[in-house]
């Protein structure tokens, strides 16, 4: 039991440090005014997201409440305790994935507030229902179809959840000032700095395979197919936006976060081949419906998570229940009609738990920033990182 403590502390240690991504990843991303807000942010949600999961979250996905069972603090040597470390970084990339999409027009209290609401309570009923088996669904569509709703490391659960959440945040926030024109005209705004952006998108490729792999939760569970599949959806991803983006730096560093988006749900029952597959059709979702959302539909997402998260991971739960397939070279074991029904189910809770969370924040306290105000990247004054600035 030692032995899968250890293991487990590595995962969520490896899976803490793409948190550091996703701060890089938006740094490199936003203009060079709201850096900071952007690394402030991160961490902050982190924070709030470890209280919420702490005290609300994981009882309601697990029914584990550490401060009202003392005993289990010592049993298996913590091991429930490293367990809670490890899921708490899959909770708190929820508001990382949002923080992307309403950047440089936020408030930064009132997103505090959702981190808390949305980790604490609407994050764990989804969780719980994927992971646990909480309200029977599992056993239904076990029973319905052959195999239940298969979601190894969170394609649905994690990321598509996160990115549907983001697109009501996104639409309830509206577009940054001047982002486009009466007349139809787009202003652009790229990427501030690609280098701070390749950085975010590297320290997430890395910390990535501990949230695939560690995704096993016990040692002798452990599948290098899983890591592999993990590499070779990198791969598809990174050369599938290479071409779809025409060598755009920024869509090439995001290509292999699409693929391993995709690839988290079935990674450990898909055949390598698969994996290579699903990671390039998820590259080119992320980069043909970048470009549609931002200049067809006019939908200010910034750094694109519905597209990255919510669309690929979409894919990934679908692709799963494809790729995952013993015709296809899969391992077997998953059903088509679940994964359809298992991702519309996180679909519609995550749009409803981002338009009931956000539509109240923006009722009574409001959730864009309206008074304009540039700040000094090195002062951390509250009054100036209160909230993301705009011009």
């Amino acid at each position: 039991m030692s032995q899968d403590v250890l293991f487990i502390l590595i995962g969520a240690i490896l899976v803490l440090s793409m948190h550091a991504g996703f701060a890089f990843l938006e740094l490199g991303t936003v203009r060079q005014k709201n850096q900071v807000n952007a690394l402030v942010k991160i961490l902050c949600d982190f924070s709030v997201s470890t209280i919420a999961y702490f005290f609300i979250g994981y009882g309601i996905s697990y029914g584990i409440h550490f401060f009202s069972n003392a005993q289990i603090l010592s049993v298996d040597h913590g091991y429930q305790l490293v367990r809670f470390f490890f899921l708490l970084t899959f909770a708190a990339a929820i508001p990382a994935i949002i923080s992307g999409g309403i950047a440089e027009r936020a408030k930064f209290l009132p997103q505090l507030a959702a981190t808390f609401f949305l980790v604490g309570f609407v994050y764990p009923l989804f969780e719980g229902i994927a992971w646990n088996n909480e309200f029977g669904l599992q056993g239904w569509l076990a029973h319905q179809f052959g195999a239940s709703f298969h979601d190894f490391a969170g394609s649905v659960v994690v990321h598509a959840f996160g990115g549907w959440i983001a697109l009501p945040a996104v639409i309830l926030l509206g577009a940054r000032r001047g982002r486009y024109h009466p007349g139809g005209a787009v202003a652009a705004h790229p990427p501030s700095n690609i280098p701070f952006l390749a950085l975010g998108a590297w320290i997430l490729l890395v910390g990535w395979f501990g949230f695939n792999v560690m995704s096993a939760q016990r040692l002798d569970a452990i599948s290098g197919l899983v890591a592999i599949n993990s590499l070779m959806a990198l791969a598809g991803g990174t050369l599938g936006a290479l071409v779809m983006g025409r060598n755009d730096p920024g869509f090439v560093h995001n290509g292999p976060l699409a693929g391993l988006v995709a690839v988290c749900a079935g990674s450990d029952v898909m055949h390598p081949i698969g994996a290579l597959v699903t990671g390039v059709i998820a590259s080119m979702i992320f980069v043909y419906m970048f470009s549609y959302v931002q200049n067809r539909w006019k939908i200010d997402d910034v750094l694109g998570v519905w597209p990255l998260h919510g669309l690929c991971g979409t894919w990934g739960g679908i692709a799963c229940g494809i790729f995952g397939q013993k015709s296809l070279g899969g391992l077997g074991g998953v059903s088509l009609v679940s994964q359809f029904i298992g991702t519309a189910l996180g679909i519609a809770i995550a749009l409803a738990g981002g338009f009931i969370v956000y539509g109240l924040l923006k009722i009574t306290v409001g959730i864009r920033l309206e008074a304009e105000a540039e700040f000094d990247g090195a002062d951390l004054s509250i009054h100036k990182i209160s909230a993301t600035t705009e011009r």
